[in-house]
């Protein structure tokens, strides 16, 4: 992934409501295999991250500047240093007013990876840790923790310039339980919730066994199709892509390329062209699990209303189609 520019800044910042400091740089990081290499780790420690959102610009205004901004170095109208400058300085007035949050090292990189430009923004901090040197010494050392990422968004330039209706050309994390200490670097970005990945994935997965049933498949059929899916939609929300309906009705069945989609939109579930996948809805379709005294059950999600029928006031499975194995133990158990 060609990394065009990228810079750091450091807000050394308490939360003691005490004034934060400002350490800025005049220059660009200078590329080079540390920084395409942090480039890359942040980019899997951000697309592992669940509980992301996504969405788009608030419109511009002395509350959210940032689009502004961008769009301003985009089109020429000042450098990378001087566009990230004033965000920095704008992210430092917003930590202050939140006397929860602390600093860290504000990364900005504008990257391409195939065709689509990005802007990633993250706030990283450090761990402490110990190191061997040459000499065989043990010495104290710090090191990025990427794995505490917790206040990070990537902004799809390309979506955002040519579709500039898409609801989702910006991805952030998003605090757990709507945590106010994490509410003012969504600010800072201004970017509203435009799309919500947990629900439409649930809507997909919907759509899936609806036409599963309304295609009457055999049981490997549907099987094989439901890996087919849940292996699709799993790279791309490990990659950080969108899973697109007309791609995946292609996987899904090569002879028949157009059959879900079309079954998908002549229904009118109201999905997105392109879905971001919720990787912990995903994993809960594959099966669903069971365990009390003496009774253990386990099956495949996609099974449900079709072979297995749930009544939820009585609390009741009702299983057809049992193994033969099975039937013939309970028979015989019978006589």
């Amino acid at each position: 992934m060609p990394l065009r520019h990228a810079i750091v800044f450091h807000i050394d910042k308490k939360p003691d409501g005490t004034p934060a400091m400002l350490h800025t740089r005049d220059t660009e990081l200078v590329v080079s295999d540390a920084t395409e290499n942090l480039l890359g780790d942040l980019n899997e420690a951000y697309n592992g991250k669940q509980g992301k959102a996504w969405g788009l610009f608030h419109a511009e205004s002395g509350a959210f500047p940032f689009s502004g901004w961008l769009n301003r170095y985009l089109s020429g109208g000042y450098g990378f240093v001087d566009f990230t400058r004033d965000a920095v300085e704008h992210l430092k007035r917003l930590m202050e007013e939140s006397n929860l949050s602390v600093g860290g090292h504000a990364l900005f990189a504008h990257y391409q990876q195939g065709l689509t430009d990005y802007l990633a923004i993250a706030l990283l901090h450090h761990s402490d840790g110990v190191s061997v040197t040459d000499e065989l010494d043990v010495t104290p050392s710090r090191h990025l923790d990427l794995g505490q990422l917790h206040l990070a968004a990537r902004i799809n330039i390309s979506e955002w310039q040519s579709n500039p209706k898409s609801r989702q050309y910006i991805s952030f994390i998003k605090g757990k339980n709507g945590r106010k200490a994490t509410d003012y670097f969504r600010d800072f970005i201004g970017c509203q919730e435009g799309v919500d990945g947990p629900g439409e994935t649930r809507t997909l997965l919907k759509a899936f066994k609806d036409f599963v049933e309304s295609e009457e498949l055999p049981d490997d059929s549907a099987r094989e199709k439901a890996k087919t899916l849940l292996d699709y939609a799993s790279s791309q929300a490990k990659i950080g892509g969108l899973v697109t309906l007309d791609e995946l009705s292609e996987v899904i069945d090569e002879e028949n390329p157009k059959a879900f989609a079309d079954f998908a939109r002549a229904a009118a579930y109201g999905l997105s062209p392109e879905i971001p996948a919720d990787k912990r809805t995903l994993n809960q379709f594959r099966r669903f699990t069971g365990r009390t005294e003496g009774l253990s059950i386990s099956f495949e999600a996609h099974l449900l209303g079709t072979k297995i029928e749930f009544d939820e006031e009585n609390g009741t499975l009702t299983l057809k189609g049992l193994p033969t194995a099975l039937l013939d133990q309970l028979k015989r158990a019978k006589a």
